[in-house]
């Protein structure tokens, strides 16, 4: 059953280039309501924690090192259908690869500086979004 919550982050290179209102705007525009943001960076080890799903694949030193390099802005959002609306609107992982008008699309550098994070899965954000907020958070 989908739930009406995902969590996503703002890159350190769509934060850094200076997009997070405009990525927001399209957050909004597609009818997703923030119920959480913060603005923080990660620490290597952080990020670390954060991606550790990922420890054994070869781009996981490289992945904590880009997101500890600037600043990020988690959030998390609401809507019915959060995590699969939100999958679609930021579009394919390598922006190469992403629908025109995809938030990855408009603003993401490269596959690895790709602007946002999405969660994969209900489970996932809900997980993600514990990492960043605390769960006796009322939102």
């Amino acid at each position: 059953m989908a739930t009406n919550r995902t969590f996503t982050m703002i890159k350190p290179d769509a934060f850094g280039a200076g997009n997070s209102g405009a990525i927001i705007a399209m957050i909004e525009k597609a009818g997703f309501r923030l119920v959480a943001a913060k603005v923080t960076r990660l620490t290597a080890e952080t990020a670390g924690r954060f991606y550790e799903v990922h420890k054994e694949r070869p781009f996981y030193a490289d992945l904590c090192k880009y997101m500890s390099s600037g600043t990020i802005m988690a959030i998390i959002l609401e809507k019915d259908n959060a995590v699969a609306d939100f999958r679609t609107l930021i579009g394919a992982t390598n922006p190469a690869n992403a629908a025109e008008g995809t938030i990855r699309k408009l603003f993401a550098k490269s596959i690895e500086a790709n602007a946002v994070h999405g969660s994969d899965s209900d489970e996932n954000a809900a997980i993600e979004g514990s990492f960043f907020f605390a769960q006796t958070e009322q939102f």
